[in-house]
């Protein structure tokens, strides 16, 4: 299966594509310039790959929570892509890819990812890995203030996001679970890529005009217990 993936939900741009097992990735961290990057780099992994657009099987992307016009970059590109080569699509949340990603590199099994959110807020929810080997989210995925945030009061969890890099002594100041908060963690095409191989061969996919953004800060918040 040949997947393309993508998100610029976040302050890095980043694309991938998984050719039967195989990944290669483009990663800037060029915030504001998304929408003049993501097509070369998509560009740039076919051309590397020898491969055309019609050879891909699926497209998987972050469709946030995270920058609105981020999140709506990555969506109206692959609607564009899906549309043009005729495509399934793969709406993967980027919490749990940011969730996927710890896994991948540090093996742990709970993971509770957080995204700076801007106006004092941050978007969080709790991931746990799945029996197919993918994150899945445990918890609603809602925007909240970092001194509301609850943690979980058993076990031991690892955090993720630029949410922990700004705001980890406010969110562990009054919290009783062992947390290990690792900083720099950005989300990564590669683990959306696969996700989406995962939910495509489960046929979880969506056509191009369902490639929609999702909006946390517009849904009424509930905290995760």
């Amino acid at each position: 299966m040949k997947i393309l993936a993508l998100d610029t939900a976040t302050d890095a741009c980043t694309v991938a594509l998984r050719c039967d097992g195989e990944v290669l990735e483009r990663f800037e961290l060029q915030p504001r310039m998304h929408s003049r990057l993501v097509l070369p780099m998509i560009d740039s992994l076919l051309d590397e790959a020898g491969i055309k657009l019609n050879q891909i099987d699926v497209i998987g992307f972050g469709c946030g929570p995270g920058a609105f016009t981020g999140v709506r970059i990555a969506a109206s590109v692959t609607q564009g892509i899906a549309f043009a080569a005729d495509l399934p699509v793969v709406a993967v949340s980027t919490l749990v890819t940011l969730a996927q990603g710890a896994y991948r590199k540090y093996g742990l099994r709970q993971i509770i990812p957080v995204i700076d959110a801007r106006m004092d807020e941050v978007y969080i929810t709790q991931c746990t890995l799945g029996t197919n080997g993918v994150m899945e989210s445990r918890s609603p995925e809602i925007v909240i203030p970092p001194q509301e945030v609850e943690m979980p009061d058993t076990g031991h969890w690892f955090g993720v996001g630029t949410g922990w890099d700004r705001y980890h002594n406010v969110m562990l100041s009054q919290q009783n679970a062992a947390i290990t908060w690792n900083p720099g963690r950005l989300p990564q095409a590669q683990d959306i890529a696969l996700i989406a191989e995962v939910k495509a061969t489960q046929k979880e996919v969506v056509s191009a005009e369902q490639a929609i953004p999702v909006y946390i800060r517009d849904q009424v918040a509930q905290r995760p217990h």
